[in-house]
């Protein structure tokens, strides 16, 4: 079993393209995240050394456990991906992307379309786990199948256990679906009955009691948390406290939740990841509007920070908001909808 699974139940961070850069991972990592995967990376641009893909695979010893995901169509230019990978950074496993619902991942064969064909899906693990399985885990990330006519999760899952995977991530919908709908967690509970080895449950997960609830309720070793952790990572430190209190955490006061705003943009900024602090905060705009969801004034909100472009912008308008809204909801109020 890997390490992480060993008495206890990790509650991890979803790769997301456009969102678990190093410095969100920090951050979540520090609020409580377990295990850690970055954006997925293509293999492609790993074995081309494109300066810009290698920047996806960065990470801090401290987000440790700390997985790369990569995606692709081939299994044997994924295993020569991963063994890069492994060169430069030693990650602590390498996971596969079998779930990304974008078109033009789709369209090169890599993401969800393998799950239509179990025989890619064979010969995509077997062959990154020939080249760097004896060095590191591999573990997966699927989705319950393409659309509603073919949701072969379990099958996939028995194909993925025997070619050697260790665990599986399942994000609870098809690939038709991409992100609406309701997750299905019978499937996810069916699936980690049918295998030996971890399956990690993604999907409409917002909160502490969501977490206890499917660590009860189905087979799961662990859960992944993606699009809730977007407009509010404290629902990892919320989910450690209701797992060990059986509670609902304290609220996070506003003042907090725009200390961690201002901080997520200042330590963009320092990362050099997108540039400039110009560059930088215009790449932080989707995601400061996540932030502030829910939020009184949500409206108009939006449209200042969809037009800032430096720290000092987000500053003001923080000292703004808090002015305007002292006693404004706290996190019990703006907690996450159910969204994945």
């Amino acid at each position: 079993m890997l390490p992480w699974f060993k008495d206890r139940f990790p509650v991890f961070l979803a790769p997301m393209a456009g969102v678990t850069d190093v410095t969100f991972r920090t951050i979540c990592k520090e609020l409580g995240a377990d295990v850690m995967v970055t954006e997925f990376v293509s293999a492609e641009g790993i074995i081309r050394q494109d300066d810009r893909t290698r920047k996806y695979t960065t990470f801090h010893e401290g987000q440790r456990p700390v997985g790369v995901q990569l995606f692709g169509g081939d299994g044997e230019r994924l295993g020569e991906a991963a063994k890069k990978i492994i060169d430069w950074k030693q990650p602590d496993f390498i996971d596969i992307n079998y779930g990304c619902p974008v078109n033009k991942v789709v369209s090169k064969n890599g993401g969800s379309a393998l799950l239509r064909c179990c025989d890619s899906v064979q010969q995509v693990a077997e062959g990154v786990i020939k080249a760097v399985g004896d060095q590191v885990p591999v573990t997966a990330k699927i989705r319950t199948g393409w659309d509603e006519k073919s949701r072969n999760a379990v099958e996939v899952c028995k194909i993925l256990e025997d070619t050697g995977i260790q665990a599986i991530s399942i994000h609870g919908r098809t690939r038709a679906q991409s992100y609406r709908g309701e997750a299905d967690w019978n499937i996810i509970d069916e699936a980690a009955r049918s295998v030996s080895v971890p399956v990690i449950g993604n999907g409409d997960i917002s909160s502490g009691e969501d977490v206890r609830r499917r660590k009860e309720e189905t087979a799961v070793s662990g859960v992944m948390i993606g699009r809730a952790a977007m407009q509010y990572p404290w629902v990892f430190k919320e989910a450690k406290y209701f797992l060990e209190t059986g509670q609902s955490m304290p609220a996070i006061p506003v003042k907090e939740r725009w200390e961690m705003i201002v901080r997520h943009c200042r330590l963009a900024v320092d990362s050099d990841r997108y540039g400039g602090e110009r560059h930088t905060i215009m790449a932080m705009r989707s995601r400061l509007m996540a932030y502030c969801k829910g939020f009184h004034g949500a409206k108009p909100l939006r449209q200042r920070l969809c037009q800032v472009e430096s720290i000092m912008e987000v500053e003001d308008i923080a000292e703004l908001y808090m002015t305007d809204f002292p006693m404004d909801m706290t996190a019990s109020d703006a907690r996450s909808p159910q969204i994945g």
